[in-house]
């Protein structure tokens, strides 16, 4: 079993900066890649970013590209995701996600590669 706790939403001008953070516990040991993941009311769940756990290769969303930065502190068991140049449509309860379970078929894109899920952190940018 894995725990994941996220932190670092809150309200946000557009154009302005905010820092999520996501800890893991528990089974550590076995990860494989974390991911970012939003999802706005009433929209399906969006893949923004993600890095693999041995190596720190980085992928990102179209929509966020250029604009967020994933990174990793693996003494720290933590991920984290920087967000700068926040627009309006980022507005999204945003989710850290750990695949420890090999699944290489799938891509690190899709929400089923992953196998624990944190409760969410809700980022709001206005206009």
């Amino acid at each position: 079993q894995v725990q994941l706790v996220e932190s670092g939403g809150g309200l946000v001008q557009a154009g302005g900066s905010l820092r999520l953070s996501c800890a893991a516990s528990g089974r550590t040991f076995s990860t494989i890649a974390m991911g970012w993941f939003r999802q706005a009311p009433g929209k399906e769940r969006e893949f923004v970013a993600a890095i693999i756990w041995s190596g720190g290769a980085t992928y990102y969303g179209d929509s966020v590209k250029g604009r967020f930065t994933i990174s990793r502190d693996n003494a720290k068991n933590s991920v984290y995701l920087q967000m700068n140049s926040l627009k309006p449509e980022d507005t999204a309860v945003y989710y850290c996600a750990t695949q420890v379970r090999t699944r290489y078929a799938t891509p690190i894109n899709t929400p089923r590669r992953y196998d624990y899920w944190g409760q969410g952190t809700q980022v709001t940018a206005s206009s």
